[in-house]
């Protein structure tokens, strides 16, 4: 067979690179619409080493990394694939972000703006056409590769391009599945005529999709789909008995058996004419309708009225996912796709009783999919997951290599990120890393929250550092400073990083530092670290900043090209009112640094409010996993949203509730509130 080469394609040994297989645990970050009964009986299958009930999963990762951690547990039990990768080089991870109305003015014109790709998502469409067709080449072979192995025996998959790179994905697909294995090229009109004689220069108009479909072997699933008969078709049932509309047609060939059954039934004419063929009565109600071809030109895309428009770029329509599954898996059957955009295929999925998994790099993607599920009525518990702290401490091993102690990698990790933020590195220290600006620095460990018990210990160790008692009057979250610390000590005969810092007289020390504040970097944060541990650090007279590390750091290319930048935690207050057994939460406020917003926008925001897009209530936190019981959120058709619910407790007791609100750009932000009923 003829075979497409590009370069990457195989190593200097002539051997065919393959795809990354590393296998990461997933984690899940989030437990949607599981009723109290429900998430009882998981933790308790779970305690007693029993297999739990299917969860249908939406995955934030790249797929690169996602795709060989799904193996393990699902290599040949998929039973269909859909994909639509990116196949057009203009295409990239833009989206269009919504600041509703301001609720005190709402004479007020909703606002929107496009929201640029992050850097991750700019790196994985560099990494898809850095090198223009041989790099897509290259990427979309070992996505292929990796996608082959998940489907099932009898599976089938669905590739969806355009003109651009379809001639070569057939290539390379015929190759990866075999070309015997090639069941069909559906054309898809996307396009609806206008009937306008506006003509592009030198070339048709292009107004379809192609669609391979491709299967794992010879016996695939497989049910006829058929569409409705035209209107001139029905037409020709003009006549009607007591069991509906018919025609005579002419007699077909049957069985001596089918025809007896006719002749008894009264639906055979003979011909009154010798030579004459007999005829049948065919009725309208027992067709099935036309068997739909490899031309779909009935279904029409989405556009911005539509019910289903999420607001999504390349989001395709609810009746073209509905058609391939219907055609390609019975109920229950597992529907995978690795591009989950809007959401589309999860949402059908989920409305056709599949199960489904479906994943996206872009965490605005996670967002519109999780929105675009609840408004599905009964949809199923489902998890949202991603390979969070495994997925560094890979990225922390590859990119510290040939150091054996856990300790020296650590320290080459912390430093790399001190480096990366600017700052200098100071050593002698155990909670303190670094100093930028008149600001000590503190990077979180890889894989593990910053806590309120780590903030204690950096608070204590700066006013060590400088040889200070903890400052201001004795209070409940003080500091008492002669508790020791683990680890070493700055030595007071040679002077310290922050001698830098000490530069006027103190009455009372002698020495006084320029500043007291402390950047604490982190990957993530406990739930409740933002405002706790504030009120802890201005009761001890420090003031501390909590900044996200992007998930760009694991990008080589975006840390060797200085994209990096570390924003702000979102701070959110919440106020509580009791009643008995009852318990009202209530958003009070939301501050959102607006780095990430275009300046020219942010005048458009005059209201807390408007930074909201969804907040949900884990009623019932049980340190495991932050459980979705109830939740509000912006829709095109209800875009307000409530601010305040209550919820009854069956029994008193103490109860942790943990509040989760995710802005208008996808970031999320929690607190974690303790109550007693």
């Amino acid at each position: 067979m003829t075979e497409l080469i590009w370069d990457g394609k195989y190593d200097k040994n002539g051997k065919k690179n393959a795809p990354v297989r590393l296998a990461l645990p997933f984690q899940t970050i989030e437990t949607v619409n599981e009723s109290a009964q429900e998430r009882q009986k998981t933790l308790d299958l779970f305690a007693s080493g029993q297999p739990t009930e299917w969860r249908n999963r939406l995955i934030w990762g790249d797929k690169k990394y996602v795709l060989p951690s799904l193996l393990p547990e699902f290599a040949g039990k998929v039973n269909l694939i859909y994909i639509d990768p990116p196949f057009d080089t203009g295409a990239d991870f833009s989206f269009t972000a919504t600041i509703p109305d301001n609720p005190d003015t709402p004479e007020d014109e909703t606002t929107q703006f496009t929201k640029k790709a992050s850097i991750i998502e700019q790196k994985a469409y560099r990494d898809t056409w850095g090198k223009g067709v041989e790099s897509y080449l290259h990427w979309f072979y070992e996505t292929a590769i990796l996608l082959r192995e998940l489907l099932a025996d009898d599976g089938s998959i669905y590739v969806h391009l355009d003109w651009h790179v379809g001639h070569y994905a057939k290539v390379v697909l015929d190759e990866v599945f075999g070309y015997e294995n090639f069941i069909s090229e559906i054309r898809w009109k996307r396009v609806v005529s206008t009937g306008s004689s506006k003509s592009i220069s030198k070339k048709f108009p292009v107004v379809d999709d192609s669609i391979l479909l491709y299967s794992k072997s010879n016996y695939y699933q497989w049910n006829t789909q058929y569409q409705n008969y035209s209107e001139k078709y029905k037409k020709r049932f003009n006549l009607k008995d007591d069991n509906g509309f018919y025609y005579w047609d002419n007699l077909k060939t049957y069985s001596d058996q089918t025809l007896q059954r006719l002749i008894k039934k009264n639906r055979i004419k003979l011909p009154l004419v010798k030579g004459k063929n007999p005829r049948v009565k065919n009725y309208l109600h027992e067709g099935k309708g036309v068997v739909i071809d490899n031309l779909w030109t009935d279904i029409i895309p989405v556009n911005s009225q539509a019910i289903q428009d999420t607001s999504y770029p390349t989001q395709k329509p609810e009746l073209l996912l509905e058609r391939i599954i219907k055609t390609s898996s019975n109920e229950s059957d597992i529907i995978l796709d690795c591009f989950a955009g809007s959401g589309t295929t999860a949402a059908v999925a989920e409305k056709l009783n599949r199960h489904w998994i479906t994943c996206d790099l872009g965490r605005f993607a996670i967002h519109t999919t999780r929105k675009r599920l609840l408004q599905i009525p009964n949809v199923k518990p489902f998890v949202v997951q991603n390979l969070g702290k495994y997925e560094r401490q890979q990225w922390m091993g590859a990119e510290f290599p040939n150091i054996s102690e856990r300790a020296a990698v650590e320290q080459r990790y912390r430093q790399f990120i001190v480096q990366l933020f600017q700052a200098e590195a100071v050593s002698g220290f155990v909670w303190l890393h670094g100093v930028k600006a008149g600001r000590l620095v503190h990077v979180g460990a890889v894989d593990t929250p910053v806590s309120i018990g780590d903030v204690k210990n950096i608070v204590q160790e700066f006013w060590k550092s400088v040889g200070k008692p903890t400052p201001g009057p004795s209070q409940e979250g003080n500091i008492d400073p002669s508790e020791g610390l683990p680890g070493p000590e700055p030595t007071t005969a040679q002077p310290t990083p922050f001698d830098k810092l000490r530069t006027t007289p103190n009455p009372r020390e002698g020495n006084v530092i320029e500043t007291n504040g402390v950047d604490i970097l982190g990957w993530d944060f406990a739930f409740e670290i933002n405002e706790t541990a504030q009120q802890f650090a201005a009761a001890n007279n420090v003031d501390i900043k909590f900044k996200k590390i992007p998930h760009e750091v694991l990008e080589k290319k975006a840390v060797e090209q200085g994209d990096i930048k570390f924003y702000e935690l979102a701070s959110l207050s919440v106020d509580t009112e009791f009643k008995e057994k009852e318990v009202r939460v209530t958003l009070h406020d939301f501050i959102m640094p607006p780095d990430d917003v275009p300046e020219e926008i942010r005048h458009n925001i005059s209201h807390w409010q408007q930074w909201i897009d969804y907040w949900a209530i884990d009623w019932n936190y049980r340190n495991d996993t932050f459980h979705n019981e109830w939740q509000s959120y912006r829709t095109k058709k209800e875009p307000g949203i409530d601010l305040s619910v209550k919820h009854t407790y069956a029994k008193s007791g103490t109860y942790k509730i943990v509040v989760k609100v995710i802005d208008i750009l996808g970031n999320d932000t929690t607190k974690l509130l303790e109550i007693e009923v």
